[in-house]
């Protein structure tokens, strides 16, 4: 066994990843994948009736986006799906996380349904079901409309409603064909990063607006919900929050209070509508002003029965008390042991996180669906003249979260599947090209596709657990 071969065969990095065949991950019923998003690796931005969404605006505006990329090309994967879903079949995982394009389905205000996208995501879906792979489908992944962003965009309570009307029409033409329906993916970056902190599209900075925003994207997820189950009774349904868990820059009691108020913030305004049916009231308190308009029967929605909670885990954040209008500040992170975003290395978190999601009584079943580091990664060429990455370090991290996943289901918790971010090197948002969190490394000019060593690791360890359920 080695790190540092990736080119080697996949029998070298046996191991690699720190599970033991007696490992509860490697049972026949833990789910093992990968994902991915519609916008960071499709492109064809304006092939088969695709109209422009938020994110097509937001990289047009100068400054936004890092180098001035966008995602007009990304990785090719509108056309290059059958090679890319193929890889996800030569990793031998279970299943596969993407989203469908929301102005890819639905072209108007009207509603009117694109026949071409349908049957663009109904060719993906028989394949990944006619090999066994089960197809994890999120349905918002940050790609409003633009139209829907000219009336208000996720301000405007209608557009609740218009993603009601694009879940409606997904579930009922691909039903049970989908093993779980993510309704949206991480609605905290699409309030926070899209209307707090103005760092992603629409790209505005108001709290109020953040708010609305945020209890908006919430009232979607729950008048989809039931559309989903009358469509598909089969599927699971749920949706995916980003928590990451928050600490004392220092043991003071200012800074404990600090992590209180973060977390009452950037977790429990999304986590706890969901179960319990209200806002944290310290939330509210803090900021009346910016308190959401709730209608009546908004939260019987929002808090209705859920199949599973997704989680999306990659560190935690460092709170110091503060004399701003939040009462915290989370500052950068200094250490050595970052990722290529500058993100602290923390996987006890992971254990924390899900333990603290467990405790809830009406927590549902709960998947890791994504989990990945960027890195500063380099295509290099071995002696045969064979592409290589050795990506050793997100190989570690890779294992030491597997191993934080293992304590924290040893312990009790509902853990029914691990998603490692992400298949592919991608357009990352408003940092453009410039970080690759794949397990395959994408040249984005010819669109070569190569294994990291974190990919021969993944796949090495799909074998390891085929062999241990042979021997049963």
């Amino acid at each position: 066994m080695t790190r540092e071969n990736a080119s080697g065969n996949t029998d070298d990095y046996c191991n690699i990843l720190g599970l033991e065949e007696d490992s509860p991950l490697l049972r026949e019923d833990f789910i093992f994948g990968v994902a991915t998003a519609a916008f960071q690796i499709e492109g064809a931005s304006d092939v088969d009736g695709r109209v422009p969404c938020i994110w097509d605006t937001f990289c047009a505006e100068p400054g936004r986006v890092a180098n001035g990329d966008d995602g007009s090309r990304a990785c090719e994967s509108y056309r290059r799906w059958e090679q890319d879903l193929g890889l996800v079949q030569d990793l031998g995982v279970d299943a596969y996380r993407f989203s469908i394009a929301w102005p890819r389905v639905i072209t108007d205000l009207h509603g009117t349904v694109n026949q071409l996208a349908m049957d663009h995501y109904r060719r993906q879906l028989d394949f990944l079901n006619e090999r066994g792979i089960k197809p994890f489908v999120t349905l918002y992944h940050w790609d409003l409309p633009q139209y829907l962003q000219e009336r208000g965009g996720w301000l405007n309570r209608d557009t609740a409603y218009a993603f009601a009307h694009y879940a409606d029409v997904v579930s009922q033409a691909f039903g049970d064909r989908v093993f779980s329906y993510g309704t949206l993916n991480e609605p905290w970056c699409s309030a926070f990063l899209g209307y707090l902190y103005g760092i992603h599209a629409p790209g505005i900075r108001d709290r109020k607006q953040a708010y609305q925003a945020a209890h908006h994207l919430l009232l979607a997820h729950g008048l989809a919900v039931p559309k989903i189950r009358v469509n598909a009774p089969a599927a699971d349904v749920g949706i995916v929050l980003n928590i990451s868990p928050s600490d004392p820059l220092e043991n003071s009691l200012a800074d404990r209070n600090a992590c209180l108020l973060a977390d009452m913030e950037n977790r429990d305004l999304f986590l706890q509508p969901l179960l319990e049916g209200c806002y944290p009231e310290p939330v509210l308190n803090r900021h009346p002003e910016s308190a959401p308009l709730v209608l009546p029967g908004d939260m019987a929605l929002i808090s209705a029965e859920l199949d599973f909670l997704g989680l999306n885990y990659y560190t935690r954040n460092r709170v110091g008390a503060a004399d701003n209008d939040a009462g915290y500040v989370t500052p950068p992170y200094d250490g050595a042991d970052a990722t290529d975003m500058g993100w602290e290395i923390f996987p006890q978190g992971l254990t924390r996180t899900l333990r603290h999601l467990a405790r809830h009584p009406r927590t549902p079943a709960l998947y890791v669906t994504e989990n990945g580091m960027a890195s500063a990664d380099r295509l290099e060429v071995d002696d045969q003249g064979k592409g290589v990455v050795n990506d050793n370090a997100r190989v570690r991290y890779l294992q030491r979260h597997l191993q934080a996943a293992e304590v924290a289901l040893a312990s009790g918790v509902k853990l029914r599947g691990y998603f490692a971010w992400s298949l592919l090197d991608n357009f990352e948002w408003a940092e453009g090209y410039n970080k690759r969190f794949g397990l395959y490394y994408v040249d984005y000019a010819t669109q070569q596709r190569t294994p990291k060593a974190s990919a021969l690791a993944l796949k090495a360890l799909m074998q390891l657990r085929r062999k241990s359920l042979t021997k049963q």
